[in-house]
């Protein structure tokens, strides 16, 4: 049997632990890799910090070893901190990945790939298909694909979600934010008119709320370049600056947004009967309590309120 890592590993000796991904060095390659290996096949994903392909594929790596359910495992192995073990298995350049069954590399490739085809790899080494993503990772997936602009693809995912459970809040208000985002604000509205008592007050659900209402407000907006230009002449133009606001946000372009109504407040709070603070309120609901950018902005809001 083959040496790597100072250890021979002893046929039918079970190791490794539980945990499908994990990183991996010398030390650990004989008990995480080829011991491993003797219950099921193990991926071994060499990379470097620096390497922009690599950072494409292990997280598609990573996502299939999930789907996958425990019939394959994922290891990754830093060739920086290892180069032992990348000169050993003849590593050229990275990434690179190999796949061990029973103690040794019996497949692999160079490059990143498509996920289809690491699927397509990993049916091979498991001998069946690795059956249908589970329902967070559907959502992860729909909702990355939302924030990339992928509407299709996320409005699918949604849907897929929602024929496995029907009252899903997350799925729900993301397939709402799907049609909203589309220009379909009446389905938007619609799917959420008809939301189960249950899912109503859901984060997800109350946000999507708020973002169609904003979506309605912004049917009386004026030109964006129009208002900028109306506040550049006139920084105390807080009609102009609260519509650009509103403009921006909906399109997208959310702390540019943020920042004009914390000026509204910062320069008069009572305007509007306390106006711009409450519209900023509303963009924090539209995009959830644990957004980022929700985050940033209570802190700026609260930096002004509190001064």
């Amino acid at each position: 049997m083959q040496m790597i890592g100072g250890t021979q590993a002893p046929a039918g000796q079970q190791g490794g632990g539980a945990d499908l991904i994990k990183d991996g060095n010398l030390e650990s390659f004989a008990r995480d890799v080829i011991q491993e290996s003797m219950r099921q096949p193990v991926l071994v994903d060499f990379w470097a910090t620096w390497c922009g392909p690599c950072k494409q594929l292990t997280p598609v790596l990573e996502k299939v070893v999930k789907q996958a359910g425990g019939k394959v495992k994922l290891v990754k192995i830093d060739i920086d901190q290892n180069p032992e073990l990348a000169q050993q298995l003849r590593v050229q350049s990275v990434p690179t990945v190999y796949a061990f069954a029973q103690g040794q590399p019996v497949t692999g490739f160079a490059g990143a790939q498509p996920e289809s085809q690491i699927k397509a790899l990993v049916e091979k080494l498991t001998g069946g298909p690795l059956g249908p993503a589970s329902v967070d990772v559907q959502l992860e997936e729909a909702k990355a694909a939302l924030e990339a602009g992928e509407l299709d693809a996320a409005g699918e995912l949604f849907g897929g979600v929602l024929e496995q459970e029907p009252e899903n809040p997350e799925a729900l208000g993301g397939l709402a934010r799907c049609l909203l985002a589309a220009g379909d604000l009446a389905e938007a509205e619609q799917l959420l008119g008809d939301v189960p008592a249950a899912a109503a007050k859901h984060a997800a659900v109350t946000g999507a709320k708020s973002a169609v209402a904003l979506a309605k407000e912004a049917g009386t907006l004026g030109d964006p370049a129009e208002l900028a230009r109306r506040i550049e002449g006139n920084a105390d133009d807080h009609d102009a600056r609260y519509d650009l606001a509103t403009a921006l946000f909906l399109r997208g372009q959310v702390e540019q947004a943020m920042e004009h109504l914390r000026q509204i407040v910062k320069r008069d709070r009572e305007w509007r009967d306390d106006g711009a603070r409450k519209q900023l309120v509303r963009f924090f609901e539209a995009l959830g309590p644990t957004h980022p950018l929700t985050i940033k902005g209570r802190r700026l809001l609260s930096s002004v309120l509190f001064s």
